[in-house]
């Protein structure tokens, strides 16, 4: 991965700002060297469109990316239409990894959580590892690396 070749994401968002979909920047940005585009668009179709062209929107956005990321505190917000973009992401083979509720108090349905190929914490490292291993397939190791100076 590089700037050249940035890894596509999805990041699950009901068309509406939440504090958590764009805290999942914050994190992706936080990395060095970790390059990746944003498939998903809060851009709604124009209002009074049809359910349809929400599903089309989500279709063609999901279609062109490598992994889904999954907060799942935004599922509270639109249920029906997250549910619908962890569909589309399965029927698409798109990995889908989910980041866990902070203090794990958040209930989801199990077919919500059964859709995830892991669930990660809130961890810039754990969230990007897994952008690599499943959304390009990439062999990264699952310990760290500390370094520190002796002086």
């Amino acid at each position: 991965m590089s700037e050249l070749n940035p890894i596509r994401i999805f990041i699950t968002h009901a068309f509406q700002e939440h504090e958590f979909y764009t805290r999942v920047f914050e994190y992706l940005e936080s990395r060095d060297n970790f390059y990746y585009l944003n498939c998903s668009s809060l851009d709604a179709p124009a209002e009074g469109s049809e359910q349809d062209a929400l599903h089309e929107a989500i279709r063609s956005q999901i279609r062109d990316a490598e992994a889904v990321l999954f907060p799942v505190e935004i599922h509270a917000q639109n249920p029906r239409l997250i549910d619908f973009e962890l569909t589309v992401a399965q029927a698409f083979k798109k990995p889908i990894i989910a980041i866990k509720a902070h203090g794990g108090t958040q209930l989801l349905p199990r077919d919500a959580l059964a859709a995830a190929v892991e669930i990660v914490d809130w961890n810039d490292r754990l969230i990007t590892e897994a952008l690599r291993r499943h959304g390009r397939g990439e062999n990264v190791p699952k310990w760290d690396v500390i370094d520190f100076d002796p002086d």
